[in-house]
C-alpha cells in the first residue's frame, strides 16, 4: 500500500528527515514513535503530501506519488487528521464532518460516511448542532478524526492524536483508532505515547533526529530494554 524508501525533507537548508523508509501493508496498523523533534510531524505531513520529499521515493497503492499535487492526496484516499486538531471552531460539529467529504466519491457516501461516524463516536450524535469549539479537547478529536473518515481513505494518517487529552479519554481514543483499522482501514499512527501506540499497532518505527533508529514487530520494541529505558522510565 505506502512504500517511502529513502526519503528526505528539508526546511529551507536545514535537514529534517534523513533517508528515512517505512512501509505499511493493506489493513495494518503501524505506529512511528519518538521524542519530541524527532521529525514526526514532518514525516506525516510529507506522507499526506504537504512536504515535499528532496529525496527518496513514496509509492502509494502502486502509484509514484513523486509530482502529485497535495489536494490529489485525499482524491487517492489518503486522509490526515493533523496534530491540535484544526477544526474550524465557529462552525457546527455537523458542518466540519461535512467538510470532510467534500471530494465526489465521498460526497456521494456522506450519509452513510455519516452514520459510521456517529456510531463510532456517540456522544458526537448529541452534539451534533453545537458549534465545534465549545467541544471538550476529546470530543473535538473525534471531529477531527470522523472529518478525516469522511473523506473515505484507504490510509488514515493520525498526528499526536492523544495530545493534551486526559487519560480516559485517551484510552477511549485508542479504543476508536483499534475500531476504525478492523474496519479494514490501514492507519498509520505518529505518537509520543509510546506504550499505548506500542499496544495497538502490529508493527513500529522508532524516529529520532530525523532518522530511524529502530523497526520491528511492536510487541517486540515494547519489550525491548532499550525503548524501555528510553521512552518508558523501566530501568533494570
Amino acid at each position: 500500500m505506502l512504500n517511502l524508501k529513502n526519503i528526505q525533507v528539508s526546511y529551507g537548508p536545514a535537514k529534517a528527515l534523513w533517508d528515512v523508509s517505512l512501509h505499511v501493508n493493506e489493513g495494518e496498523l503501524v505506529c512511528v514513535v519518538g521524542p519530541n523533534a524527532a521529525g514526526k510531524t514532518t514525516l506525516i505531513n510529507a506522507i499526506a503530501g504537504l512536504n515535499p520529499l528532496v529525496g527518496g521515493s513514496m509509492v502509494f497503492n502502486e502509484k509514484d506519488m513523486k509530482g502529485v499535487a497535495p489536494h490529489e492526496f485525499c482524491n487517492l484516499g489518503i486522509a490526515l487528521v493533523p496534530e491540535s486538531r484544526r477544526l474550524f471552531v465557529e462552525m457546527s460539529v455537523l458542518e466540519n464532518l461535512e467538510l470532510g467529504s467534500y471530494i465526489p466519491r465521498a460526497k456521494a457516501l456522506r450519509q452513510q460516511s455519516l452514520e459510521m461516524v456517529l456510531e463510532l463516536f456517540p456522544i458526537l450524535k448529541q452534539k451534533i448542532n453545537q458549534v465545534s469549539g465549545s467541544l471538550s479537547g476529546g470530543q473535538q478529536q473525534m471531529v477531527a478524526i470522523g472529518r478525516a473518515l469522511m473523506a473515505k481513505p484507504s490510509l488514515l494518517l493520525l498526528d499526536e492524536p492523544s495530545l493534551g487529552l486526559a487519560p480516559a479519554i485517551v484510552i477511549d481514543m485508542f479504543d476508536a483508532i483499534k475500531k476504525v483499522n478492523s474496519e479494514g482501514i490501514s492507519v498509520l499512527l505518529v505518537e509520543q505515547n509510546v506504550s499505548m501506540a506500542l499496544e495497538i499497532a502490529s508493527r513500529g518505527y522508532v524516529l529520532e533526529e530525523g532518522r530511524v533508529v529502530a523497526e520491528g514487530a511492536a510487541n517486540d520494541l515494547l519489550n525491548s530494554p532499550e525503548i524501555q529505558k528510553a521512552y518508558l522510565g523501566i530501568h533494570d
